[in-house]
């Protein structure tokens, strides 16, 4: 895509430039209106559950620019010849369910015939920074900022060790079945909470933790921001049993994508490490930076609502866009054994 020529406007804020979560419209002096799309195949087996999930992550792009979701649009491909028309309306009512809980609105859609089934959601918000309701964007980084990671990790390693197991042999295996449990329940975590705890905070940058793992939103966040960056691996919350599924081989191929990508702006972190924080994830948390004295803050206000958040280590005045991993996973990284 590097020679389409990026677009040009004096009321676009942020576009592409940076490789950002949302784009950034400016309406009036004070208010910015902020839209984003994603979409994805199923990636568990519940209809409702999927298009839940599909939804919130959608829409959390939206609350990585710190702006709150307006209205949203459908976006799916469905193979009617194959699928029954049934089942689409159950995705759709979970991507509803997401959406009442969030507080916007599924104005509509499209659906296409396809070969496989996909599920999203065009999604837009509004920004209003005069009202407290404060813009972030991945470039407002500053060299000595905390950061904090809102939700654990390992999505990726969860649905790539259900996909090659045998579904009676996941039902009989408790401790699979009961990270399977939890993974589902954080990607259906909508993350206005997040936002609004750094926002309150006084977060000045932030975006959110998708296919591009942990490493890789990390690096763009520190790119755009002109600064470097470093992560204690071992206060880096994940979701339970994923250090057992990284080492039994369960690792994505996104996850060797992703690495293979950072190669040259990662230093230290042995294999397990960087296999996990560079896990794709779906509907992931945020991650955003603050100045360290109110880092706490914002993740005891997390905490108490249920997330798993972290300070999870620093921005540096390192080389832009590199990554210094410090330290190792263990078992005291798994969520709620702190």
């Amino acid at each position: 895509m590097r020679h389409l020529t990026p677009p040009s406007h004096p009321d676009l804020l942020v576009g592409n430039d940076t490789s950002d979560d949302a784009a950034v419209w400016r309406l009036s002096e004070g208010q910015l209106l902020v839209s984003s799309t994603d979409f994805f195949a199923p990636i568990v087996d519940d209809a409702r559950t999927w298009g839940r999930i599909a939804a919130a992550n959608a829409a959390s792009d939206i609350y990585a620019m710190g702006a709150s979701p307006l209205f949203a649009l459908n976006l799916a491909a469905w193979p009617r010849e194959v699928l029954p028309l049934d089942l689409l309306g159950e995705v759709l009512a979970g991507g509803a369910d997401a959406a009442a809980e969030g507080g916007w609105v599924v104005a509509g859609g499209h659906t296409i015939d396809g070969p496989e089934p996909l599920y999203g959601m065009a999604v837009t918000g509004i920004s209003t920074p005069a009202a407290g309701n404060g813009l972030l964007t991945n470039a407002g980084g500053q060299a000595g900022q905390a950061l904090v990671l809102t939700k654990p990790l390992g999505t990726g390693l969860l649905a790539t060790a259900l996909k090659r197991s045998d579904p009676e042999a996941v039902a009989r295996d408790g401790a699979l079945s009961e990270a399977y449990e939890a993974g589902v329940a954080e990607m259906c975590r909508l993350n206005d909470a997040a936002a609004a705890a750094a926002i309150r905070a006084g977060a000045t940058a932030a975006t959110d933790v998708t296919g591009f793992g942990l490493l890789g939103h990390l690096a763009e966040l520190a790119a755009a921001s002109g600064v470097g960056a470093a992560v204690e691996a071992g206060a880096v919350p994940l979701l339970p049993d994923v250090i057992e599924l990284a080492t039994g081989g369960f690792v994505p191929g996104g996850t060797g994508r992703n690495l293979e990508h950072l190669a040259e702006r990662l230093d230290g972190g042995d294999e397990l490490t960087r296999s996990v924080l560079g896990d794709p994830q779906t509907s992931g948390g945020l991650l955003f930076s603050l100045d360290p004295g109110r880092a706490g803050e914002a993740v005891r206000e997390l905490r108490d609502s249920g997330h798993a958040a972290a300070v999870i280590g620093e921005l540096t005045g390192g080389s832009v866009g590199t990554i210094v991993i410090a330290g190792a996973l263990t078992g005291s990284n798994i969520a709620g054994s702190r």
